[in-house]
């Protein structure tokens, strides 16, 4: 449904976006995580068709963004970080109006509005004004209005931005729901929410794509080291001093141990060096009782510190 493909868009001396390339499936929630300045907000907006690239191009259910901007702008609902919204108009107002625009005949805007107000939960504030509401539902509001034309394509940026902790949950069960039939670009600075409904990740630093994968499998993208824990029966002294001593070893911390006389810690070990088979064959030359082994897996609030503090090369 999306196919991006080296795009590039320069403002000035200040590269937002680099060479950047990607594609989403039919009902995939993608999620879109960098830093303030990465270039997140720059390539949606040229995905519909907003601004244009400088460089590359990109394809919306087989449009092109240059070729057939129309056709591709018919395709997209996008919902900004502020939802614009018409403060003095009543909220089936609102929605006909962008029925309207939309080009919805007008045979069926009536049956569209009634779906969106079920689908978002508008069924409440249908009278009210639209500066009466809470944010939440004006939240609730801008998806209906983006959903109304039932575009293919999803791009939401900051859904749940300046929502209180029950309205983001509401608004996060919407778009998950919504993710089962659409292709849904979210931008997000909230972590947890990534876990929470997207199926991919994308990390953008400094205008470039750092990883691309599951929040799962972000882990292993993270740095040339993986994390362990290990246990050791043996004198605090001598171990930490012969782990000191270990060339695959770069760091280690004494973390609380389960069992008592048991020194544990934590160990930063370079890939590649079979460190598990390493530490139990170093365990056995010092005659110490091995407790405990096994690799640990980073948070992706690690995994994000780590590649959005890196100096990317441009």
């Amino acid at each position: 449904m999306i196919e991006v493909m080296n795009l590039t868009k320069r403002f000035g001396a200040t590269v937002a976006v680099s060479d950047v390339s990607f594609s989403a499936q039919r009902g995939e929630v993608l999620g879109f995580l960098g830093p303030n300045g990465a270039g997140k907000t720059t390539t949606m907006r040229i995905l519909t068709c907003y601004i244009g690239a400088d460089e590359g191009t990109a394809q919306v259910a087989g449009y092109d963004i240059y070729d057939d901007p129309v056709e591709v702008r018919r395709r997209i609902g996008y919902l900004p970080e502020s939802a614009p919204l018409y403060l003095y108009m009543e909220v089936t107002d609102s929605l006909n109006f962008i029925a309207q625009v939309r080009g919805i005949p007008k045979s069926k805007r009536e049956q569209r509005i009634r779906a969106m107000v079920e689908m978002c939960g508008l069924e409440g504030v249908i009278q009210k004004d639209v500066g009466e509401l809470s944010k939440g539902y004006r939240q609730r509001l801008g998806l209906a209005q983006t959903l109304i034309h039932d575009p293919d394509v999803l791009i939401l940026d900051e859904p749940t931005s300046g929502l209180d902790p029950n309205q983001i949950i509401e608004i996060r069960e919407l778009i998950k729901e919504i993710g089962r039939e659409k292709t849904i670009i979210l931008s997000t600075h909230i972590l947890p929410e990534v876990s929470a409904i997207c199926g991919r990740v994308l990390i953008i630093h400094q205008g470039k794509i750092v990883a691309n994968g599951t929040p799962e499998s972000l882990s292993g993208l993270a740095s040339g080291e993986e994390m362990i824990r290990a246990g050791f029966r043996g004198p605090q002294e001598e171990i930490e001093a012969k782990l000191d001593q270990l060339e695959f070893v770069s760091d280690f911390k004494r973390v609380p141990a389960e069992d008592e006389g048991t020194c544990s810690y934590e160990l930063k070990a370079t890939k590649g060096t079979d460190a598990t088979a390493n530490i139990f064959q170093f365990a056995v030359d010092n005659g110490w009782i091995l407790t405990e082994l096994h690799r640990q897996t980073l948070s992706l609030e690690d995994v994000f510190h780590q590649l959005t503090t890196q100096e990317v090369v441009q």
